[in-house]
């Protein structure tokens, strides 16, 4: 296939791009900047302009797009920021997709939608939850409708926390673990939708090439863990104690409506959709993702 991504400098963009040529795919890339290589076509999505050719002969599109939720508060006008960059990025992608006949579009997203779901179990078919994690996430995947009315096969994947060797989560995580200094964040309860880098690359390769996929997708890893028993594992993997905890009122003070959806919230996801399509996990426990990224 001939792959359009956007967002492909990123942690998981990046790892995608590589494995996408291995398996024998052709990649081009969207860039905001001036194109510095030959597989780099450059877009401006608040004008909705993506580069004269750019669609030509594409089989599908990933779109990656999006500024990071961390570190920082929301404030009202980061809050404008984390929406637009997502929104504005994938109607204009959509519309692509729709004008050129693409027949596929896999959209990132997050396991944010399902807001804080405490204990309870969620998969693809329930309902959005609470919150601004997940009304960012409900018009994030709203934005792809264009490209669905159209006839498009969209798959909207709803990623958790990526475990990766380097970038990502543990690249905070880790040092202060290795210090002796990790703890559980809050009562440590809320579960923590985790999922390997390598099984994140390798579930949206499964989502473009298996033609029965479609619509939400959990990328979680199928046993997720609460962040106590994370703070553990984490620990074990370091070989350092983790014995600390941060007191959930002091991440509130600190990063207010930020800390509170994206620590001490939680999602006890699991991957229903790519299970019973047959994706085989290559890190199918916390433990064996942890390895793998420590």
């Amino acid at each position: 296939m001939r792959v359009l991504i956007a967002g492909a400098s990123g942690l998981i963009g990046t790892s995608l791009t590589t494995r996408l040529r291995r398996s024998g795919h052709e990649v081009v890339r969207l860039v905001r900047r001036e194109e510095r290589a030959a597989d780099e076509r450059r877009w401006d999505p608040p004008a909705g302009a993506i580069a004269d050719g750019a669609l030509d002969g594409v089989d599908a599109v990933v779109n990656l797009a999006g500024a990071p939720l961390l570190p920082g508060r929301w404030s009202a006008a980061r809050k404008q920021v984390l929406l637009d960059s997502r929104v504005e990025p994938t109607e204009v992608l959509a519309e692509a997709v729709a004008e050129h006949g693409i027949p596929v579009l896999v959209n990132a997203s997050a396991v944010g939608y399902y807001g804080d779901a405490g204990p309870s179990l969620v998969d693809e078919t329930s309902p959005v939850g609470r919150g601004f994690l997940a009304g960012l996430c409900t018009a994030w995947e709203g934005a792809t409708k264009t490209a669905a009315t159209a006839g498009a096969r969209v798959v909207r994947i709803r990623t958790g926390l990526v475990l990766a060797r380097e970038g990502g989560l543990l690249d905070v995580l880790r040092p202060l673990f290795r210090l002796g200094l990790g703890g559980k964040l809050g009562d440590g309860k809320q579960y923590m939708p985790w999922i390997s880098l390598d099984d994140e690359v390798g579930a949206i390769v499964f989502a473009l090439e298996n033609e029965s996929l479609s619509g939400p997708v959990n990328l979680s890893g199928p046993q997720p863990a609460t962040n106590a028993a994370f703070t553990k594992a984490l620990g074990r993997a370091v070989h350092r104690p983790a014995i600390w905890q941060v007191p959930g009122f002091a991440m509130k003070f600190a990063l207010g409506q930020a800390a509170e959806e994206m620590a001490l919230f939680g999602q006890r996801a699991l991957p229903r959709v790519l299970e019973e399509a047959g994706y085989a996990f290559r890190h199918p426990t916390l433990e064996d993702a942890l390895a793998a990224a420590t």
